[in-house]
Parts: C-alpha cells; structure tokens; sequence
C-alpha cells in the first residue's frame, strides 16, 4: 500500500500540482491581508474610542494619560501582550490622523501595521496622508517608507516651488514636480572623505536604480546608460536617460563630481536640443535636462541660461545622509537656488 502511494506521488503531473500550490498560496495571502485589515479596522476603532473617552474628561489634568495606562492594564490582562500603552497611543494617533474611516479604507487597504506605525510619527498630518497613500500607490517595503521619511520626501517634493511644465496636449501651464534636490544618495555606499568618481557615481546609481527612480520622484522610467547620440559634429555619449510618463517627456541626466560649471549648463543645453531634433518622437513633451551635481552654484543659477530655459535645471546629490539639520538646511538653499533659476528673484 506504501509503496502504491509512492507511485501515485511520484507520478502527479508537475503543472497540476503547481497549480494546486497556487491557490493554497494565493488563499493564504488572502487570508493574511484579511485578517491585516480587519486588524487595522479594529485599532483604528479602539482609538476613536479613547479619543471620544478622552473628550469627556477634556477639563481634567492628566485625564487622557491616566486613561490609556488604566485601559492598558485591563486589556493586557483579559487579551495579553498588544495592548501596551505606547500601542494605545498608537491607535489614538491613528484615529486622529486618519480620523474618518472611509480615507482609512483608501488609505491602508494594502498596508500593513508596521508601515502605518512608521507614518504616524510624521507630525504633518497632510504630509502622514500623503506618505500613506503614496505607500500604497507605489507598494513601498516598510525600509523604504522608513527611509522616505527620514530624508523628508514629502517636504522636498512638495514644499518648494514646483517646476512649469508646457503640456502641449492642453495648451495649458501644469504646474508638476519632477525632481527633489537634494537627491539623497546614501545608498550607494559610498563611505565618509572617499574619493570616487563620476563613473563610479554611475556605476552605483544603476546597481541601486529602484532606489534612486524613488529619489528622483515620481512617474520615471529607466531608458539608457551612456546613450551614443551620432551628429556630424562628433559622438556625444548622454549619461542617463529616463522617460518621464506623467510628464511625458524623455529627461536627460548628466552626472558632475565637484561644482556644477557654465560649461556642464552649456553641454546639457546641447543635449537637449540634440535630443529633441534627433530622438524626440510625435506626442512628447519637449526634453528636460538635468545636471546632476554634488555642488550647485548661486551665480551660475543667477548668469547662466539654466535662468532662460524652462527644461534645463541643476540638482545637487548628497551621496551620504546628512544630519536632519544639515538636510533642512540644504532643502532651504535649494529651494532658493530653484527660484534663481526661474526668474523668482528677490532683492538681497
């Protein structure tokens, strides 16, 4: 009888049993984001509630402390560990950031607690919204919100002046962000007061390429490294080439060790204009071109034609994660540099 079973074992046709172990795998997943939700649902209940107790004693000193660490108590001794009283306060965050339960149903409906954890100590309710829909738009791991989060990539998207791009489509002036700056490159690897060079710079941005699509922002695609581009003038080789598909334009990425230079503005300016007679096909936007820089430059914001040209922008990367400081600082200097660049001038 062992040994018929044996056979029968043996003999199983390998598709069917693929097939088989499919379902069984996609019911438990199933079965795993179920209980997820109803999870999530349930802490987001339990922190509506303390919120509502809370109100009640709103005239009370210390009411809303001495509530969640006596409600802490009682439920760990009826339900056991999960209902510590930092994970009360958790839950009481988590109603009060997502505070109507339909946004939480479009919100989280694919996340899990760990990531929702992650977002709630982002104190910016609007940008904690937008780090969570986000997350779940683009499915980001809880490494790489966390790192989001922690070089502040909704202030760098968001909260500086947004690029105007000409949408021929609408005949109108869109007003959509491309790309942050600082860029944030600390996962290349590159270790503190180590010489390395643009083809190393390179080198690591294609090893780490998800990770530095997310740095760039939102909407590109990975098109080419050192692209050859043939004019009678000689062969031109572009460093990196993205296609942008909300913008729809290609965008163009020359990398530059040191201070950006006119002369780094001057050969992307070329680029551009090479790419759009050369490879710019029937429905895109016009080329945009970036000089990507570990040192941006005030006067060649203010005297170069990146101040003339619409498409044509400097960025800074930062290869190793600065200090929260040091980052607000540099987002500031930025955002001033980017309003140089665009005409936004303000008497100093």
């Amino acid at each position: 009888m062992k040994e018929k079973n044996n056979i029968v074992q043996s003999t199983i046709d390998a598709s069917f049993l693929a097939e088989v172990k499919h379902i069984v795998e996609q019911g438990r997943r199933q079965a795993y984001a179920s209980v997820s939700r109803l999870m999530i649902e349930t802490y987001w209940k339990i922190g509506e509630r303390i919120v509502l107790q809370e109100q009640k004693g709103a005239n009370r000193a210390e009411y809303g402390s001495q509530l969640i660490s006596q409600l802490s108590e009682e439920l760990t001794r009826t339900y056991g560990k999960g209902f510590s009283k930092r994970n009360l306060q958790y839950f009481r965050s988590f109603y009060l950031t997502f505070c109507d339960l339909e946004i939480v149903h479009t919100r989280v409906h694919n996340r899990s607690w760990s990531q929702i954890r992650t977002v709630l100590r982002v104190e910016d309710i609007t940008a904690a919204r937008w780090y969570m829909l986000t997350a779940s738009q683009e499915m980001w791991s809880v490494r790489t919100l966390d790192r989001n989060i922690s070089t502040q990539y909704y202030e760098r998207h968001f909260k500086q002046p947004q690029l105007v791009v000409n949408t021929e489509k609408d005949n109108n002036d869109d007003k959509l962000e491309i790309l942050k700056s600082p860029i944030m490159a600390e996962f290349l690897g590159f270790k503190p007061n180590t010489d390395y060079t643009e083809t190393e710079l390179e080198k690591g941005l294609i090893q780490h390429l998800q990770d530095f699509l997310i740095e760039l922002g939102r909407g590109f695609a990975f098109v080419a490294r050192q692209q050859h581009v043939f004019t009678d003038a000689g062969d031109f080789f572009i460093d990196l080439v993205f296609y942008n598909y909300i913008l729809k334009c290609f965008v163009l990425i020359d990398l530059k060790k040191g201070q950006i230079t006119h002369q780094d503005v001057g050969q992307m300016d070329m680029y551009v204009r090479m790419y759009d007679e050369l490879k710019r096909t029937e429905g895109d936007n016009p080329t945009i071109g970036i000089v990507l820089c570990s040192e941006t430059s005030k006067d060649i914001a203010r005297y170069s034609i990146l101040r003339d040209r619409d498409n044509l922008f400097a960025a800074k990367y930062m290869p190793l994660m600065p200090t929260e400081e040091e980052l607000r600082r540099e987002i500031e200097a930025q955002k001033e540099l980017f309003n140089l660049q665009n005409d936004k001038i303000i008497d100093e």
